[in-house]
């Protein structure tokens, strides 16, 4: 399993990178995207500008095993959303720390970053 050590993790299974210039990019984690099976299709509830709060449900991914939600893990506005994945969403399965990135936000307050999960947190969680 894939779990790289330069990233951030959510306890809802969302990796999060953060950019030179403080952009939050979200994906499902490799673990997340197992668990789901083939992902069929992402939708993401918000347009560009649009404003999140921490916790809030972003958008949903379905798969052929069940839908699930994708959480905000910081609050923000919303700067990018995949639309690559309107096309390929299996790239959320094939790469999901790369082409299947899902949005990315530039956050309200960075200090909300602190409290996700680093790699060690995120292995525990799912007992790796």
């Amino acid at each position: 399993m894939n779990i790289p050590a330069d990233l951030k993790y959510t306890k809802e299974h969302e990796w999060i990178r953060v950019d030179s210039e403080g952009i939050v990019e979200i994906g499902v984690t490799d673990y997340a995207q197992g668990e789901l099976g083939d992902v069929i299709y992402v939708e993401i509830n918000y347009s560009l500008g649009g404003q999140v709060a921490k916790g809030e449900v972003i958008g949903t991914i379905e798969a052929v095993k069940t839908v699930a939600e994708i959480f905000s893990p910081v609050s923000g506005s919303i700067y990018d959303i995949n639309i690559g994945l309107n096309d390929n969403p299996s790239d959320a399965n094939v790469d999901p720390y790369g082409k299947g990135w899902l949005i990315k936000i530039k956050p309200d307050n960075t200090a909300e970053l602190d409290e996700l999960l680093d790699e060690a947190a995120y292995k525990q969680l799912i007992g790796e």
